[in-house]
């Protein structure tokens, strides 16, 4: 379960408490948050149209429309609750720029992200079930369903992913120093990375 968002007087919205030690008032409790959250990602990333958005080329939307849709799904949420899920999202997964918002990472709809210059690490992660280990050895990753692949910058976080699938999931390491020679590896949020794809020559498995 996800902290509650709370606001502090002096730097505004915070995951939990705010980092100076204010614990401020609740914006939104973890239930309403993680609600929030879900919708969000399902409407910028995969069902703009259900959700009553059109996103343009970069996946940006309104603000405002973004504010309706969420207000008609969830009557209890205004401008400020979908601001706090925004502002806090622990991976970075919304941006929000000059009246609009989207979704930084992890579309299923066609839509053309701008470039990162940000550095990647030499080395990136991806966590998955252990039924679908043997077909990444063989044919490596691919994005599925997602427009690009995405790693994690740590194991940890990869092996968080690879939970949302199985109890005991199997994390590979990429060579991301060489695949970057091949491929564009972009950041996007806080400690996720897409590619269109990568070969299994790049890919070990993180022995534990």
């Amino acid at each position: 379960m996800s902290d509650p968002v709370r606001r502090c007087p002096a730097h505004g919205y915070s995951d939990g408490a705010c980092h100076c030690g204010t614990v401020g008032e609740t914006v939104l409790p973890a239930d309403r948050r993680t609600q929030l959250s879900k919708f969000l990602s399902g409407a910028l990333r995969h069902f703009p149209d259900d959700a009553g958005l059109s996103l343009d080329d970069q996946g940006w939307t309104a603000w405002p429309a973004v504010v309706e849709a969420v207000s008609e799904r969830y009557p209890w949420a205004d401008s400020d609750a979908v601001a706090a899920v925004v502002a806090t999202d622990p991976k970075g997964r919304f941006e929000r720029d000059d009246g609009r918002v989207r979704a930084a990472y992890g579309h299923s709809v066609d839509v053309d992200l701008d470039p990162t210059d940000d550095p990647v690490p030499d080395r990136l992660y991806h966590g998955t079930s252990p039924s679908a280990a043997d077909s990444i050895r063989e044919e490596g990753l691919k994005p599925m369903g997602r427009q690009q692949v995405h790693l994690s910058a740590t194991r940890e976080d990869a092996r968080a992913v690879g939970r949302r699938h199985a109890s005991d999931p199997v994390v590979f390491a990429v060579d991301a120093a060489a695949l970057a020679e091949e491929f564009r590896i972009a950041k996007r949020g806080e400690g996720t990375y897409t590619v269109d794809r990568v070969p299994p020559a790049f890919l070990t498995v993180v022995e534990d």
